[in-house]
């Protein structure tokens, strides 16, 4: 009795611990949840060239906070691409709202805030290095493997589409945040690679795992929220805060032309 007693103190604790970063987040207000979502701001960040910077072919990943309580939790993430000349961009992410869940669709504007919260920039290929991966990335899309579904947690959900594309497409890379829960997800597997590439993660349905590549650095997931070290350019990542240090790298920065 005494060994049971003790080992639900044990997860008790556990449980505390990975609640103590989103509990701070709601109680210092640090997400955007009040009044209506639907009169929240949603303007472009300024992140996302437009058609009059140039006609090459680009490809970014975003994420940002999503609305409400949930938001002290996680991030929103999606992918937005644009054909050389064209005069729009296509935007992919999977919405709990929608039915089927995964939506690609057009806009200008695909660096909007995400109803109150900015996004940051996670990917931006541009030029050649976008044009190649464009293809693929729609083979990935049109291949997800759980395009009506939707669960916030564990998943699957936004940052588990984000994340499949990311690992179908050679040489597509981002280091999604810590707090991109659901991206460890991996739709029955318990073996991937890394978001961020050049790293694995292993993971039983999203609830228990552990990632260690050289963009993520090392971080461990314990029933849903993830916690981690970076020690490349150094940072501690908390469940719910998120990042604490050096900025991570942006992916396809280094192969513009």
């Amino acid at each position: 009795m005494g060994q049971i007693l003790r080992l639900l103190a044990s997860l008790g604790v556990l449980v505390a611990l990975l609640l103590a970063g989103p509990l701070w987040m709601l109680a210092t207000e640090r997400v955007e949840g009040s009044g209506h979502w639907a009169s929240a701001d949603r303007k472009p960040a300024g992140l996302a060239p437009g058609i009059e910077e140039g006609a090459r072919a680009v490809v970014q990943v975003y994420a940002a906070r999503t609305w409400g309580w949930r938001g002290a939790f996680g991030v929103h993430t999606w992918i937005a691409t644009r054909r050389a000349d064209a005069e729009v961009y296509r935007l992919h992410h999977v919405l709990s709202w929608r039915r089927p869940a995964m939506v690609s669709q057009t806009t200008a504007t695909p660096d909007r805030t995400w109803y109150g919260n900015a996004p940051v920039l996670l990917a931006d290929y541009r030029g050649d290095a976008a044009a190649a991966l464009i293809d693929e990335i729609e083979v990935a899309i049109a291949a997800y493997p759980a395009p009506s579904q939707y669960r916030a947690w564990p998943g699957p959900n936004s940052n588990s589409f984000t994340a499949w594309v990311l690992r179908e497409v050679d040489g597509f890379e981002a280091v999604l945040p810590v707090t991109a829960v659901g991206k460890d997800y991996l739709f029955g597997g318990v073996l991937a690679q890394a978001p961020g590439g050049r790293g694995l993660t292993a993971s039983l349905g999203g609830v228990l795992g552990l990632t260690l590549g050289c963009g993520e650095g090392l971080e461990v997931n314990l029933l849903g929220l993830s916690l981690g070290i970076d020690v490349q350019r150094p940072a501690l990542k908390l469940p719910g805060i998120g990042r604490l240090g050096v900025a991570p790298i942006i992916s396809g920065l280094e192969m513009q032309d």
